[in-house]
């Protein structure tokens, strides 16, 4: 994959770290040992976290800032790592999707940064590139039908828009037979140690539960 910043993001986050892993894998409809880390941290959090002090998250503050930048409201159209941690905070159940989708949230859960997963092999052409979504860009949502992405930061291959903060597209989703994967990390705070250790981490996540060798990664930035 070739990713590209566009020059609209340059200019409100000149600071962005992105992460880009690829890996083959196995997909399966359930992992009761990633449940299992999930449910731990997710304890973990209500420990430490509240529904206030998420926001001040570097991670997730960052992204916030972004979306404002653009001209998104943060809490209406929440960024995906704050709506799970805050789900998890406020006592609800994640939704179970199957492996791939849920080892995903947990690793966005676990570093805060939004984190988008495809299905690479529904990408068109072998170029993504982050830029802003525009008035009337048409945008579907997986699960959320059609939304408004003006103002949000988006990434677009040679079709249109497949990856938001808030939300993925229906037409490069990750299914049960994903078997080629790729992973942005969105590292709106300019931390790259933090970005590179979230990369390492999913890699990790995946040799545990996809019966993959991790696949490889790298850093894409100003």
């Amino acid at each position: 994959m070739i990713i590209k910043v566009s020059n609209e993001i340059k200019q409100i986050c000149p600071e962005f770290i992105g992460a880009c892993v690829e890996a083959q894998v196995v997909n399966t409809p359930y992992s009761e040992a990633l449940w299992m880390e999930i449910e731990r941290l997710g304890n973990q959090f209500r420990k430490e976290l509240t529904t206030e002090s998420l926001k001040e998250l570097t991670s997730i503050a960052a992204t916030r800032r972004v979306y404002k930048a653009c001209g998104k409201d943060p809490s209406r159209y929440r960024p995906a790592s704050e709506a799970l941690i805050r789900r998890v905070l406020q006592g609800k159940e994640l939704y179970q999707r199957d492996t791939l989708v849920d080892l995903v949230n947990l690793a966005s859960i676990a570093y805060g940064y939004s984190i988008g997963g495809f299905d690479a092999d529904k990408f068109v052409g072998d170029t993504l590139t982050l830029g802003i979504g525009r008035e009337g860009e048409p945008y579907e949502g997986i699960g959320r039908g059609m939304i408004n992405i003006h103002g949000l930061p988006v990434y677009r291959d040679a079709q249109g828009g497949v990856g938001t903060p808030t939300s993925d597209h229906e037409r490069t989703k990750m299914t049960i037979d994903t078997t080629h994967l790729v992973v942005l990390i969105n590292g709106y705070d300019g931390n790259k140690t933090r970005v590179c250790d979230n990369a390492e981490y999913i890699q990790e996540l995946l040799r545990k539960y996809c019966q993959s060798d991790g696949g490889t990664y790298f850093i894409y930035n100003i």
